[in-house]
């Protein structure tokens, strides 16, 4: 049994969907996995991860998951500290390998790689899911709503000259009297 979740895992083999060429789908809410509820902004809103693992063979006749996530997830900007949402349509594809000296070799290789055995779809969503995730999210440039802190009258703010503007006549005068 999952604590997080409150349901039983549902462990795959990926040699055999691979070798069956079966797919795996499902969806799952991300404000429920331990390790990305922190990088996703507050709110009670679910926020639904639709996911696809197929299992197929590589060019090079090399067993492989291909994994596909579909979700629009809330994040915080880091610039403005507002909420916004990011919309990833992810697809990787993973190598299996069959048994760990295997896993070692395919390593150095390839970017991708998994060890065959039981594995738990969630565990790979998640991992994936926090692959694709900004390391510092941030809206868009020029998309970013700059917020005045309160009481602070941004009009006259910016009808005053800046300190900088003023050392800086006074600086052309020293500099035309030398």
């Amino acid at each position: 049994m999952n604590p997080e979740s409150g349901r039983t895992k549902a462990l795959f083999d990926p040699l055999r969907l691979a070798a069956k060429g079966d797919i795996l789908a499902g969806e799952l809410d991300a404000r429920l996995l331990s390790r990305v509820v922190d990088r996703v902004a507050p709110g009670a809103d679910t926020t639904p991860i639709a996911w696809s693992l197929r299992g197929n063979y590589d060019a090079r006749n090399r067993p492989v998951l291909q994994l596909r996530l579909d979700v629009t997830v809330s994040l915080i900007c880091q610039r403005c500290l507002q909420p916004f949402t990011l919309k990833l349509a992810q697809q990787n594809e993973l190598l299996i390998a069959r048994d760990e000296a295997e896993l070692e070799q395919l390593d150095s290789e390839e970017p991708e790689v998994v060890l065959a055995g039981q594995l738990d779809p969630q565990t790979l969503v998640e991992d994936e899911l926090l692959l694709s995730l900004p390391f510092s999210p941030r809206h868009a440039e020029g998309e970013c709503v700059a917020r005045a802190p309160q009481g602070f009258d941004v009009a006259a703010a910016a009808s005053n000259t800046s300190p900088f503007a003023r050392l800086s006549e006074l600086k052309k005068g020293t500099d035309q009297g030398l």
